[in-house]
């Protein structure tokens, strides 16, 4: 056997051959320095050779290719001879997961998410719409945690590789991983992230006091706002006491978004520590604060702003039967409504006497204007005239209002008619949306569909619960349609067509079917816009079936344990 130039010699500032514990050389009891094979040069002694080169000293073996013949052999005897190390002490195994583990159709599936692309002929259109699976995992992680499952050993790194990329599935990823993920994020300094997030999901134990309290003290600051949300979510007297212990040495731009997490579980036990926040030297904590406090109709400061906002609306009953009502802003912003969070001075383009009024209304308990204005539910007070044109800065401050007392009467009575013109609705209709019961949700996104179309609906189909009732569904896909067979910009409905594809019922598949066959062109129409239609409808109906699917995978053991002692055996 020849070692010509299957090795490369090491080179001047390599060193000697690979070592043995205690710097002998590997194959040299006495510590000496390795020997060529006849013994004849040392390795220090081919190593100052090749330094100085041929030309200057003959080196051993006469001729520079039999140095790197000789450096090559050495270089494996060597190696080959490397006395074992002294064996470390093995590290401990990781904590136990109690939770089933995933099916094989399953594992299966959660590979080809990981990959991030899609099976060969899964979209059969002649734009080759390929789909993009990697979009597909944030459903697949909350349905493996609702049924109880844990992660696949072999899995766990990409899983981590996945949540060190994408933050909006760090945490379903840590959840799903469980200790086992822990245990490996410790050996590799690319996971770490893993150590000083919260892992935990809905209904999970809480994190060891330790690990809290390490990363509250070490963690980088988005690490450190990802803990206290989670805590916060978990025992909101936790969260506040963990934000309190290091309060007074915070950054002001910190403090502030500190401060918003405590949106999480806001209570009545909450108000001393807000309340205390309405002295901070940042404008911007206090601010934060008082929005925080009026979230809570029993504070203190809500009932200083219902005193406010009461001297500033009134009911004219002389104006007629149902009466009106009239708007008196504030004269001056005092030293009192600056330290209830309001600020003095307007946006540009705005009055200061609307500015105030608008701060102040909507931070009034909703719950006092019934006895003030005359007895009036919600939808009667919303449907009174106002004098003087204050009626888009009142409702505007309700709708504010209903938002942060998560007011469902009041959003309802605010949204109004879905068929109603979009510019009447005041606020923001995703967040007045976002107040009312899914159910409720859903049936007025229909009518606003169903009304007014698709080129305003983005914004609201986004705030209703995953996947669309059957009604929402059924107005989406008919305006997706109508849309198709007017000859419009297909490239306008990408948005809603990529959230038709997450928030569809996948039973819904296929019916949607035949709206995936080309049809012929409009002359009127845009170029291509057929055959994107067509394409779009393809990719819909593929990745439908794609979660129909998952979920079947996913639930086949309750299927089959359902299926009844037949089942269970199988199991």
């Amino acid at each position: 056997m020849t070692a010509r130039h299957t090795t490369r010699a090491p080179g001047p500032l390599d060193g000697p051959p690979d070592r043995a514990p205690g710097g002998s050389a590997a194959g040299s009891p006495d510590g000496s320095a390795a020997e060529s094979p006849d013994g004849s040069a040392t390795w220090e002694e081919l190593v100052t050779a090749a330094l100085l080169g041929a030309e200057r000293r003959t080196p051993p073996g006469g001729s520079a290719r039999a140095l790197l013949d000789r450096a090559a052999v050495a270089t494996v005897r060597a190696r080959a001879g490397l006395r074992p190390a002294a064996a470390g002490p093995r590290p401990q195994p990781a904590e136990p997961d109690p939770r089933r583990p995933l099916p094989p159709a399953a594992v299966a599936r959660l590979e080809h998410l990981l990959s991030r692309s899609g099976r060969p002929g899964q979209a059969t259109g002649p734009t080759s719409l390929r789909l993009d699976l990697g979009e597909l995992l944030p459903e697949w992680l909350t349905l493996a945690r609702e049924e109880g499952y844990r992660a696949p050993p072999a899995l766990i790194p990409a899983l981590l590789d996945a949540a060190r990329a994408r933050t909006d599935l760090r945490a379903e990823v840590l959840s799903f991983v469980g200790p086992r993920g822990r245990w490996l994020a410790e050996l590799r300094s690319e996971w770490r992230f893993a150590l000083r997030t919260a892992t935990r999901g809905p209904g999970a134990p809480p994190e060891r006091a330790a690990d809290v309290r390490r990363t509250w003290e070490e963690g980088l600051f988005a690490e450190r706002v990802s803990l206290l949300t989670a805590v916060r979510g978990q025992d909101p007297a936790a969260g506040r006491e963990l934000l309190a212990s290091t309060w007074s040495t915070e950054r002001a731009e910190d403090r502030l978004m500190f401060l918003d997490s405590l949106r999480a579980g806001l209570s009545a036990e909450d108000e001393p520590f807000l309340e205390a926040a309405l002295g901070d030297r940042s404008r911007n904590v206090r601010a934060t604060a008082a929005e925080l406090l009026s979230a809570l109709p029993g504070s203190a400061l809500a009932r200083r702003m219902s005193v406010r906002a009461r001297g500033c609306v009134s009911l004219d009953r002389a104006s007629g039967e149902a009466g009106r009502l009239v708007v008196e802003p504030p004269y001056e912003c005092d030293s009192g409504m600056r330290r209830d969070g309001v600020t003095a001075d307007p946006p540009a383009g705005r009055g200061a006497r609307s500015w105030w009024l608008v701060q102040v209304v909507e931070s009034a308990p909703l719950t006092d204007w019934v006895a003030h204005l005359g007895g009036r539910g919600p939808a009667e007070l919303v449907a009174l005239p106002v004098a003087d044109d204050w009626r888009a800065d009142l409702h505007a401050s309700w709708a504010w209002a209903a938002v942060r007392q998560r007011n469902a009467e009041w959003a309802a009575a605010l949204l109004g008619n879905p068929t109603a013109p979009v510019h009447e609705t005041p606020g923001d209709p995703a967040r007045l949306l976002a107040v009312l019961p899914s159910d409720a949700r859903a049936a007025w996104v229909a009518g606003f569909v169903g009304a007014h179309g698709l080129s305003d609906a983005f914004r609201v189909l986004g705030s209703c619960a995953v996947p669309w009732a059957t009604g929402l569904g059924r107005v989406v896909v008919d305006a997706l349609e109508i849309a198709r067979e007017a000859g419009s910009y297909p490239w306008s409905f990408s948005g809603v067509l990529g959230l038709a594809e997450r928030c569809l019922d996948p039973a819904q598949a296929d019916r949607l079917a035949p709206l995936a066959a080309r049809p012929d062109e409009p002359e009127d129409a845009a170029p291509g816009a057929a055959g994107y239609w067509s394409d779009a409808f393809d990719r819909l109906v593929c990745t439908l079936r794609i979660r129909a699917e998952m979920r079947a995978e996913l639930r086949q053991e309750r299927q089959a344990g359902a299926a009844g002692p037949a089942g269970a055996a199988a199991r």
